[in-house]
């Protein structure tokens, strides 16, 4: 009989009732997975790897699997390897092509009904399918066609009762996408869930690193078939693109062995066009022999791959291999690869595994021989030829200042605590050169520039960064250094200007003579300069500027150098503008925090604050700052305190003073308690015997002013904002009893006041509704004998928020007997017309009910009988 008659004879054998006995040759899967790969346009290579029971006859069978592409479309692949392995496994590959239809996802999976029996974890698993799939992401948003990772490490080994058992897919993904691992329940029949699955039971725990996919099951409690799966997924730019389903079982035996050991092996990085080393080595606690191998991504790459000589390496009770990678510019990647080793012993009754992986980035070189040269307010950078040909461009740095950073050997690109920023990048990496013009605004005079370059490529990978490269632009303009207040007053201030005279002027271009023009303008129209004054000495660099209003304003000022030699009168420059300190003061409770303006060309370090106490006659130091903010806390409401500020700093550049000192104008500042306390906390009890609702509250946390001389109550009967309605004047009670009128309904809110009647924020608000007590119900028997008991129709007690009823009465033949708007009801058995106790027996009623709630007055319908006994 032809094979694929017999495999069709099995499809319909599947689709017997689920009482008919499964065959033998049915009871032979072991693990799967299904991968994909990109041939050509939307024409996909498929490969399902499976692991079968070497003995089971279903083996010979099986050389055709239906898939599922996901597109509403399904067809065999035909098996074109099949090789048995030792341990009765036998290795399975089936490949196919498919072209999908356009942009979509597609959920590419085999049910195969093959699982054997007796899967402890997996009720009634012989008649109980395998599922697998792939998901396949085809779309023009993600950056290129899609590659599914491929398994490095075959699913195929066994463990022991009461020792760890090892597993790593040893997933590689040629994209170089970012893969992530979760443990999942396994599939079964249309993809669904297993119904009664677990997780295998562990006497410690069962995980799985979500990041390198080392499973741990540590350890089994009881021999026996257990299976699990693994779900491998895909990651490119934050986005997941696809994932793998592999499911696998695990054979536990009871034995005495224990596994083997890796020595530790390391995370590492390596520079492209470097060659990384390093030895592997494994025991055996058993001295059995081991067997250590190797794989991951280093070892597949097409192009200059990895080495582990020898592979497998093999020794008794102890071996080793050396790892060797030579590698080149194309192996640089965002994403380190994984590599993983696994020893393996030949102990009965079966064979124990250690895992070890580790992760090896491959970074590119550092741009070599970065340069600089000045020219005007530019700085021009030069660099060799970068000697990686896929580099994508790259990422300038800058920063007024040196570090001397040299990058660690896993250290790319340039942290951020050294401070530079990243002033542009450039997209394509054939580039030598670039010009930091500052955006076309200028470079700065006075500050020491200095730069790196990073190589970048196209999955976001950065090299190392080059060496710092630094230059000062030249100093052939004037650069002001000071710009300090002097006096401070409203027409009498005074400013003191200082700068640094030019050094590097062209005197044959610029022979001179030479004139400054000191131009100002005002904080309330900083755009509006106004030349001053002039000075034609080169040599005299500083000017008092009087008669001014510093207390209000802030002053800028900049120097203008001209040559003026007759007939040949131009500019030659200006300088940065720089502006006085403008102190700003802003009083609190016994506090006054201080801001300042600090616009300059230069760099301030460091400010120290000087306070003028009440009744003193000078300025001292109460603190100090390296941000132009200061608190200056501890101070007595109602009293005048003045302040002054003095900035330190400096240029990067040599050749100019330092440290730079300016003062900023006097200020001054009276503190007052307008800080509120906190709010409190409000928590609520209803009384329901007494309709009261009472209020308890928490006083503000230590953190918060201790000032409280009473408290304001807020109320409101339905939902809203409560309004103030009462207040509870003795700052030690923390309680308040309310009546509220009709219903126990309403919102309320607490909120503290200090002694000079600041309001803190209200509370949280708490709402009490008409549930918080027993609702309006009524009894179904009443006996009105006179003898003091139950004489009345009355509803049960306990009942708070009633306003009216409307309860009608009626006996058995409708006729109406007694009505009634009081809540209470109160009839005692007596008929309304005849004014004569009606006879025994049951009475109807129907009775609304209007109750005040949150909501409002709401009306609730009652409806049932009585029964009147004497």
């Amino acid at each position: 009989m032809p094979k694929r008659l017999i495999l069709h004879l099995l499809k319909l054998i599947m689709l017997l009732p689920a009482f008919v006995p499964a065959l033998a040759f049915a009871t032979h899967q072991r693990a799967a997975e299904i991968t994909f790969r990109h041939l050509a346009g939307l024409t996909y290579e498929i490969t399902l790897i499976s692991y079968t029971f070497t003995p089971s006859p279903a083996n010979a069978y099986r050389d055709y699997l239906l898939i599922n592409w996901g597109d509403g479309t399904s067809n065999e692949i035909p098996r074109v390897v099949q090789t048995n392995l030792p341990d009765d496994i036998t290795y399975n590959k089936y490949i196919g092509t498919h072209d999908f239809p356009g942009s979509s996802n597609y959920i590419i999976s085999c049910e195969d009904p093959n699982r054997n029996g007796g899967i402890l974890n997996i009720p009634n698993s012989i008649n109980t399918p395998l599922y697998i799939y792939s998901v396949l992401t085809i779309s023009p948003f993600i950056g290129g066609y899609d590659n599914s990772p491929v398994l490095l490490m075959p699913p195929v080994d066994n463990g022991c009762v009461n020792q760890v058992f090892y597993h790593n897919p040893g997933a590689y993904d040629a994209d170089g996408d970012s893969l992530s691992y979760k443990l999942v329940p396994c599939r079964g029949a249309l993809g669904q869930l297993i119904p009664g699955y677990t997780y295998p039971q562990a006497s410690t725990s069962l995980t799985l690193n979500a990041i390198t996919g080392d499973l741990t099951w540590d350890s089994p409690e009881q021999q026996g078939e257990y299976n699990i799966a693994i779900l491998i997924e895909e990651w490119r730019n934050g986005q997941k693109i696809g994932s793998i389903l592999r499911d696998m079982q695990i054979i536990i035996v009871a034995c005495n062995n224990k596994p083997p050991v890796i020595d530790s092996v390391f995370d590492t990085c390596v520079e492209a066009g470097k060659i990384l080393r390093f030895p592997v080595r494994a025991y055996d606690p058993d001295s059995n022999n081991v067997t250590l191998t190797g794989t991951g991504g280093p070892l597949v790459l097409p192009e200059s791959p990895a080495t582990l000589e020898p592979n497998p390496a093999t020794g008794y009770g102890h071996t080793q291999a050396l790892f060797r990678w030579n590698t080149i510019c194309n192996h640089i990647q965002n994403r380190p690869y994984q590599v993983f080793f696994k020893a393996k012993d030949d102990a009965r009754p079966v064979s124990l595994v250690a895992i070890k992986s580790a992760n090896i980035r491959v970074i590119g070189p550092a741009p070599e021989n970065l340069a600089t040269s000045t020219s005007g307010n530019t700085i021009a950078l030069q660099w060799d030829p970068y000697s990686c040909p896929n580099a994508s461009g790259f990422h300038i740095y800058r920063k007024a200042d040196s570090t001397g950073y040299i990058p660690g050997y896993c250290q790319t690109g340039v942290p951020g605590y050294l401070g530079y920023s990243r002033i542009d990048a450039i997209t394509d990496g054939t580039r030598t050169s670039y010009l930091d013009d500052n955006r076309g605004s200028g470079l700065r005079r006075g500050l020491k520039y200095c730069y790196m370059v990073v190589a970048v490529f196209p999955d976001g990978a950065e090299s190392y960064a080059s060496r710092e490269a630094c230059a000062e632009l030249k100093k052939d303009v004037p650069v002001i250094t000071h710009a300090s207040i002097n006096t401070t007053g409203t027409n009498d201030g005074a400013v003191y200007v200082a700068w640094s005279k030019p050094t590097e002027l062209d005197t044959i271009q610029i022979p001179g003579p030479y004139k400054y023009l000191i131009a100002r303008s005002r904080s309330d129209a900083p755009d509006q300069f106004v030349i001053i004054d002039s000075l034609s000495n080169l040599n005299d660099t500083v000017f008092n500027n009087l008669q001014l209003n510093t207390k209000q304003f802030a002053y800028l000022y900049r120097i203008d150098l001209y040559n003026i030699t007759p007939g040949n009168r131009f500019l030659v420059g200006s300088s940065l503008v720089a502006s006085t300190m403008y102190l700003s003061a802003y009083a609190t409770d016994k506090m006054v925090k201080l801001t300042w303006t600090n616009d300059i060309p230069w760099t301030n370090h460091s400010f120290t604050i000087y306070r003028q106490d009440p009744g003193s006659a000078g300025f001292d130091s109460v603190g100090s700052s390296s941000v132009p903010a200061f608190n200056d806390k501890g101070l007595v409401n109602g009293l005048n305190y003045c302040y002054r500020v003095k900035s330190i700093g400096n240029y990067s550049a040599a050749g100019f003073i330092d440290p730079i000192i300016n003062y900023s104008q006097e200020t001054c500042a009276i503190p007052v308690d307008n800080v509120p306390p906190c709010p409190p906390l409000l928590s609520i009890f209803t009384i329901c015997s007494e309709k009261a609702n009472i209020l308890s509250w928490i006083k503000p946390t230590d953190s918060c002013p201790h000032d409280i001389a009473k408290f304001y109550i807020y109320y409101s009967q339905t939902l809203g904002i409560p309004v103030l309605t009462d207040s509870v004047s003795n700052p030690h009670d923390t309680s308040y009893n309310h009546y509220p009128t009709g219903t126990v309904a309403g919102c309320y809110g607490v909120a503290a006041v200090d002694s000079v009647g600041n309001v803190s924020d209200t509370s949280n608000i708490i709402c009490v509704d008409y549930i918080a007590c027993p609702q309006y119900a009524l009894p179904n028997i009443f006996t009105p004998n006179n003898d003091g008991t139950n004489d009345f129709f009355i509803p049960f007690p306990g009942y708070t928020s009633v306003s009216e009823v409307s309860m009608s009465i009626y006996d058995r033949w409708g006729r109406l007997v007694f009505e009634t708007k009081n809540p209470d009801i109160q009839w005692d058995g007596t008929d309304k017309t005849t004014r004569q106790p009606c006879s025994d027996g049951t009475y109807f009623y129907v009775c609304d009910v209007y109750e005040l709630t949150l909501a409002g007055k709401v009306m609730r319908n009652l409806h049932g009988s009585v029964t009147i006994l004497r």
